[in-house]
């Protein structure tokens, strides 16, 4: 297992990306000046659809501005400052990635909301937080990279108060094998897809009730279509967080979407009263 962890935290390494970002960012102007989430959003949204998913996301779970919630697999930080931003809550993001956790504070230091969000290094499946401490959680684009699915949503289920909601936004496998490489995995053998049955079959084993259920996967096609048709992304965009290969890694996520290898799912559950 330790193994993988490593693996998956190589796949992620993204060295220099704080520098990366400085560089892109200044076409909005100088380093002291303020930016908003919404500006970032080209960048920084590291999931199909992009901003658009992290908000009907959002929609879908409902966050009262007196929430606590936890992004876990936050990459570099982009749906926790939008949430904070447009819901008003309070956000802790964890991820794998050192480069990303940097990144995310940068970019949080830009918007003005590193009183309000805050980043830290840690894995999914051994969250640095007390039992019962979170609202809602998070999870967009990442259960893919774990092998270890069960304990994944045990730890998600333990954070989370009774009745707290979790929200996943993730890639699931429909049929065959997909082509690699793909933006979270180079390889197979850091790529960990579940069909959607077996994701609802997890989640609820770890001691959650299905509220909301639904396959995102036509919308993921629709902004696929739309991103071929327009041509090269306009600056900055994901390339500066993906690196140089980002062309060829999104290529065959749409690649794989419009084959039917993979799809997209969309859902919200409720931490129930007993889990194991």
């Amino acid at each position: 297992m330790a193994d993988v962890l490593e693996d998956v935290r190589s796949h992620y390494r993204a060295t220099g990306l704080t520098q990366r970002l400085k560089t892109a960012l200044a076409v909005f102007g100088p380093d002291d000046q303020r930016l908003t989430p919404q500006q970032l959003g080209t960048l920084d949204q590291f999931h199909t659809r992009g901003l658009a998913a992290t908000a009907d996301l959002a929609n879908l779970v409902g966050i009262a501005a007196d929430a606590l919630v936890l992004d876990v697999g936050c990459g570099v930080g982009g749906p926790a400052r939008f949430l904070a931003d447009t819901c008003g809550c309070r956000v802790t993001g964890i991820d794998l990635s050192e480069p990303f956790v940097d990144a995310a504070r940068y970019l949080t230091e830009r918007t003005g909301q590193d009183g309000q969000v805050s980043f830290q290094t840690a894995s999914a499946l051994a969250l640095p937080f007390d039992d019962g401490r979170f609202d809602v959680v998070l999870l967009q684009h990442v259960a893919m990279n774990v092998a270890d699915r069960a304990q994944l949503y045990r730890e998600i289920r333990r954070v989370l108060k009774t009745g707290g909601k979790f929200a996943t936004f993730d890639v699931v496998l429909n049929s065959g094998e997909p082509h690699y490489p793909v933006p979270w995995a180079r390889t197979p053998e850091t790529s960990f897809l579940l069909t959607p049955e077996a994701t609802r079959e997890a989640v609820e084993q770890a001691g959650f009730h299905t509220l909301a259920w639904q396959d995102d996967t036509e919308a993921a096609r629709t902004w696929v279509t739309q991103l071929r048709a327009s041509g090269p992304p306009p600056s900055p965009n994901l390339g500066v967080v993906m690196g140089p290969d980002f062309v060829q890694l999104t290529s065959n996520l749409g690649r794989n979407l419009m084959e039917g290898r993979l799809g997209i799912l969309m859902a919200v559950f409720e931490a129930t009263s007993t889990h194991r």
